[in-house]
């Protein structure tokens, strides 16, 4: 399984801004997809999972404030990400698992800065 992130930039603080991972390769019943991010010295930290049957779950610090989402038919993951502070400055990541194994894509890179 291969995972592609995109959509990361500069925003301003307050403004919003769309990630999306898009996954290849073979992909059978139950998963679960989720969202990491790594701001620079820092570990890298949970933001969201979606299982594939739509249940999610967020980190307290983005609660209200991102939404992820998937569509299984098109193998495409989503983080609406709205109301952005600096302290959401990161590299976000995107992680698939399923029958036990994680795969994980490449960052990209959100900058929250006036």
């Amino acid at each position: 399984v291969q995972l592609q992130a995109s959509g990361g930039g500069l925003v301003q603080p307050g403004g919003s801004l769309r990630l999306s991972c898009a996954t290849s390769g073979s992909i059978f019943g139950a998963n679960v997809m989720a969202w990491y991010r790594q701001a620079p010295g820092k570990q890298r930290e949970f933001v969201a999972f979606i299982i594939s049957n739509g249940a999610a779950n967020y980190a307290d610090s983005v609660k209200g404030r991102f939404t992820i989402s998937r569509d299984n038919a098109k193998k495409l993951m989503y983080l609406q990400m709205s109301s952005l502070k600096p302290e959401d400055t990161a590299v976000y990541y995107c992680k698939f698992s399923q029958r036990g194994v994680d795969y994980w894509g490449q960052g990209t890179l959100v900058t929250v800065s006036s």
